[in-house]
């Protein structure tokens, strides 16, 4: 006898819901409808016969009715949107055939689902998504109030480049004679020194937030690598979640950093790459910049005790203590090498990593080598240069092209 099994395509919304119920026993596919919130949804759940599980579309309400019903005890799993599979030909869209596509198509294994964070990690990326919200429309009124100035022929031309404190003095000073004129720049002004004010407001709160954060260890590996800062490695921790449901290969298609693809045949052409991933954690945008400065919490060693060597100041991309003794379970004191008067290399491992240790002998100098004359072959040259080299005979301080070394 075949267990029956219920499975649940909804379309979600603010004050309703439409559910469509497929048994897996008898293949028989209904429809209901329920006016109630999402979170109540769960309760509907809890009554169908058998294993049930549900699916639903990621939306504005949110991830409230998976979590509501994982602790009622019922498998409810979230899609992306863009991830369901439509027919080219289909211009019918409504609620309840929404809800039994997705039905039909959970029974037919073609849903790829969608990460649930907890809740602490949702208000986490929802910090981080309203910073980059923040940059981006700062981006706009600065374009909007550079652009009025240069219709007006008013150009900066002091030291420094734009948007610096000197430059904002500068435009604070400006006054325009008629009134259009002055009232248009002084709503564009505001709107530039509100916005700064915004963003450090979110970055603060974000300093404030990192330590007590599940990925404050993986925020301190991320930035050992150069062009990465606490604000892109707390993206990329924010929108990935948990990194142990990747796979490299697979984190690289999920943060679209893979080239593009188009395979036929015995022809196969690749493009730029995809770009395909979450907006607020787009690695090929970003630029290689310090944005947001590193919270004491989070890059100063476990042990307070532990000195402050000179010159361990970090550059963009630099290993810090952070990258040194984040994970390991000996003592900060032991784990983190003093620092040397040379810069560290832009590296993710430790300076020390890969190198033998230091020793009191002078290591003895090497004889310098001879110099290569004109027309003679180097050694590691292909045998095509070599053959060249030699069939060309030497032309005093001529040398030919492609053959012989500089001298």
């Amino acid at each position: 006898m075949v267990q029956s099994m219920s499975l649940v395509g909804l379309d979600v919304h603010a004050s309703q819901t439409h559910a469509a119920v497929l048994d897996t026993a008898t293949g028989e596919l209904r429809g209901v409808r329920l006016r109630m919130p999402p979170t109540a949804v769960a309760e509907f759940l809890a009554t169908l016969p058998g294993p049930v599980r549900a699916v639903y579309e990621a939306g504005p309400t949110g991830f409230g009715l998976a979590r509501a019903a994982i602790d009622r005890g019922v498998d409810v799993r979230v899609v992306a949107a863009g991830r369901v599979p439509r027919a080219s030909g289909d211009r019918v869209k409504t609620d309840r055939r929404d809800a039994e596509r997705l039905a039909r198509l959970l029974a037919a294994g073609e849903l790829r689902f969608a990460f649930v964070p907890t809740i602490a990690d949702e208000r986490f990326r929802d910090l981080i998504r309203a910073i980059e919200d923040c940059r981006g429309d700062l981006m706009r009124s600065r374009h909007r109030l550079s652009k009025f100035l240069l219709r007006r022929d008013v150009r900066w031309i002091g030291p420094g480049s734009a948007w610096t404190t000197r430059h904002m003095n500068w435009l604070r000073a400006r006054r325009f004679d008629d009134v259009c004129s002055q009232a248009t720049f002084v709503d564009y002004l505001a709107a530039v020194e509100l916005l700064v004010g915004r963003r450090a407001a979110l970055i603060a709160a974000l300093e404030q937030a990192i330590p007590d954060s599940s990925h404050a260890a993986t925020i301190a590996r991320l930035r050992c690598f150069r062009g990465i800062d606490t604000l892109s490695a707390a993206g990329l921790c924010a929108e990935i979640g948990d990194w142990t449901r990747f796979r490299p290969k697979q984190l690289s298609g999920f943060l679209g950093i893979v080239p593009s693809e188009h395979t036929s045949a015995d022809k196969r052409r690749q493009g730029s790459i995809t770009k395909a991933g979450p907006v607020h954690a787009d690695c090929s945008s970003r630029p290689p910049t310090t944005t947001v400065t590193t919270p004491r919490s989070v890059t100063r060693s476990a042990d307070d005790s532990t000195a402050k060597t000179p010159g361990s100041s970090r550059s963009p991309g630099a290993p810090n203590a952070a990258c040194t003794s984040a994970g390991r379970s000996s003592p900060a004191s032991a784990a983190s090498p003093p620092a040397s008067s040379r810069s560290p290399a832009p590296a993710s491992s430790p300076p020390s990593a890969g190198r033998p240790p230091p020793s009191a002998e002078p290591i003895p100098r090497q004889p310098p080598r001879e110099p290569v004359l004109p027309g003679r072959a180097r050694e590691h040259r292909a045998s095509r240069s070599s053959r060249r080299a030699v069939r060309e005979p030497a032309m005093g301080n001529h040398r030919p092209f492609g053959g012989g070394a500089r001298l």
